[in-house]
């Protein structure tokens, strides 16, 4: 049972896709200018509990469940990993938007959903008028700079990876240990209430979920790079304004230098680290929908 937001309609949206029909489940809230959601790894909508009632006040906010996580569906990848290739995450909650009215939105997106919506402004930018991404570095500018500091903190990158079912199969053995050792390393798993972290835990222990979310990493590490380097040589840059935030005791505060890493992509550009680590909508709620608040108005 996903967690609800008050006063939010639960709703779930058929998408026609290379993939077949893909269903897209979502809450819906609020009134004013469309803002859509984007939750990251190994998480769902859910992580913006918090954050997406408030913002309701403002706006008809529209929090959903990428492809292969939560409640939306769930494809088996294909080989190139194409499946779920941020392009293919990104034309879904396009086509999300647009089948509930909007051409033209905000868009939020933590973690990977910052990177869904990084390549959804690349490839739809005349339908996001202003973009936020949460402790992420582009993905190119983060593999292209791996160092060992990197590697023994994500390790998780180089593990998901891994030819079906090898990360499948061994995280099926006890998903509850996978999942506290790699979500409570950041900041401890008491920073998530327990229906949250039950819904958490309910997508590691799907077989079908659990490989979906290796397959975004698989296509992270293979079909997306491509995109992004063809991106890079026809010099595509993000025009709409951006801002970024990310954790200043997180790694990619650590390892990476998020604003020079977004300028390559990005011209109009803003940005800072905040005091927590990696899971900001839920270790500081309130900072997101100051930030939100104010960047999107």
């Amino acid at each position: 049972m996903s967690v609800t937001f008050p006063e939010f309609e639960q709703k779930t949206v058929s998408i026609a896709s290379d993939d077949g029909p893909i269903e897209i489940a979502c809450q819906i809230g609020g009134s004013g200018p469309p803002l859509l959601l984007l939750h990251g790894f190994p998480q769902t909508k859910a992580i913006w509990h918090k954050v997406a009632p408030a913002l309701a006040k403002h706006y008809t906010v529209v929090a959903s469940d990428l492809r292969g996580y939560g409640e939306s569906s769930k494809p088996h990848g294909k080989s190139d990993h194409s499946t779920y290739s941020k392009r293919a995450m990104a034309a879904d909650q396009h086509a999300l938007m647009k089948s509930l009215g909007y051409d033209h939105f905000f868009l939020l997106g933590h973690d990977r959903g910052g990177r869904v919506s990084h390549r959804l402004a690349v490839d739809f930018p005349d339908s996001v008028m202003r973009l936020m991404v949460l402790d992420i570095s582009p993905i190119l500018s983060m593999y292209e700079q791996t160092s060992m500091d990197f590697a023994k903190g994500y390790w998780h990158w180089f593990f998901l990876i891994q030819p079906e079912p090898i990360p499948e199969t061994l995280i099926g053995a006890n998903p509850e240990f996978w999942l506290k050792n790699h979500m409570g390393r950041h900041a401890g798993t008491g920073i998530f209430s327990p229906d949250r972290w039950n819904e958490y835990l309910a997508g590691a222990n799907n077989p079908l979920s659990m490989h979906a979310m290796c397959e975004d990493y698989r296509a992270a590490a293979t079909i997306d790079l491509v995109h992004d380097r063809a991106d890079r040589e026809a010099n595509k840059q993000l025009e709409m304004p951006l801002r970024v935030l990310w954790g200043e005791h997180g790694l990619v505060n650590k390892c990476f230098k998020p604003i020079e890493d977004w300028q390559k992509v990005a011209k109009n550009l803003s940005g800072t680290s905040v005091p927590c680590g990696h899971y900001i909508p839920e270790e500081m709620p309130e900072l997101v929908i100051e930030e939100a608040s104010n960047f999107f108005k």
